[in-house]
């Protein structure tokens, strides 16, 4: 057994599947979940037509939809769909690689303080009365100011340890949790509040391409930071100590990995409000799918964040009449598989 898989605590009779048996089953269920998205609403598609739509834009065929069919799947949906599962890649990767650094698998992407922040930075900005690429610009700033007071306040004689980051993370976000509640406070009732109040529970019905080419390149940008430094992760994911032995700069890897992890939370959270548990959620059934490898880990995690938040999604917008914020349902997901995860670990620590 080599010694990441003993210090992380994988070994092969822990996985559900064999690696590559994992990853097929995620991709089957992104495919799914994508189509599923395409198709469902309150205007219901048919799945071989919302595909022929599809390939209608790359090849000629004969046309048997009608306009109102074709705007909903390439102006409504299609944009919707990949925003979805972008964001959901993006969250899921960042709670992957963060898990790996703190070595604790009930850690977050919350927990640099981002997502607040970026909270803050969006409420801020529909009460000022901005909207657009202002919003998105000023959630992003802002939650990249959290990460930046997050580092300064953390750094002790030049150094700043792991128990201190999660404590001035923690602390950073109640901060920036307080504005945004002083923010709520004083908004109009009758049209800042509501428009802070419903971004803030998150929400992907204001996605369109133009929303899309804003969000994507921060997350890609992210993910692909994270996806170089995997082996530097697996690394990390052995402990401080046993990094340095090794020779890796342990303190200028792991800030890179924070830094990745927010231009993903802060681009995410800025098109689409807060959206929890996806981060804690998606990494922890991929660990249990293929382990704690990096390699396998960070591209299992992606395709269940995407799929997972593309469901939500759908249940959010045809569920009822009104479309119901993804913030409520992740937390009514996420808060009890949180609750079993953490009994599940507890009984582990005892077991030792």
């Amino acid at each position: 057994m080599s010694l990441l898989a003993t210090a992380s605590g994988d070994t092969p009779q822990k996985r559900a599947l064999p690696v590559w048996a994992g990853a097929l089953a995620v991709v089957m269920l992104l495919l799914v979940a994508a189509l599923t998205a395409l198709c469902v609403g309150r205007f219901q598609i048919a799945p071989q037509k919302a595909i022929t739509i599809l390939l209608s834009r790359v090849s000629s065929s004969a046309a048997d939809w009608s306009a109102m069919d074709e705007r909903i799947v390439l102006l409504v949906r299609a944009p919707r769909v990949l925003l979805a599962a972008l964001c959901g890649a993006g969250l899921a990767v960042s709670g992957a690689a963060l898990q790996g650094v703190f070595r604790n698998p009930l850690v977050a992407p919350q927990i640099l303080g981002v997502s607040p922040g970026a909270a803050f930075g969006g409420a801020l900005a529909i009460a000022l009365g901005f909207s657009g690429l202002a919003l998105i610009g000023a959630a992003f700033a802002s939650g990249a100011f959290a990460l930046a007071l997050v580092g300064a306040l953390a750094r002790v004689e030049g150094r700043s340890d792991t128990v201190m980051l999660v404590l001035t993370g923690v602390v950073v976000g109640a901060l920036f949790a307080a504005l945004v509640s002083l923010l709520q406070f004083l908004a109009d009732p009758n049209s800042s509040l509501p428009a802070i109040v419903f971004w803030l529970m998150g929400s992907f019905s204001a996605a369109t391409w133009a929303r899309l080419g804003v969000a994507a390149p921060g997350v890609l940008v992210g993910m692909t930071a994270l996806w170089l430094m995997r082996f530097r992760i697996n690394v990390l994911s052995l402990g401080e100590e046993e990094a340095r032995a090794l020779g890796l700069p342990v303190e200028r890897d792991r800030w890179l990995v924070f830094a990745a992890v927010a231009l993903i939370e802060g681009a995410a959270v800025a098109v689409a409000g807060v959206v929890g548990w996806v981060g804690l959620m998606a990494p922890h059934a991929a660990r249990l799918l293929v382990g704690a490898d990096q390699r396998a880990l960070l591209p299992v995690s992606a395709a269940l964040g995407a799929s997972y938040l593309l469901l939500v999604d759908s249940l959010a917008r045809s569920a009822t009449a009104a479309e119901i914020p993804l913030g409520v349902i992740t937390a009514l997901i996420g808060a009890p598989a949180f609750a079993a995860l953490l009994r599940q670990t507890r009984r582990k620590e005892l077991a030792t």
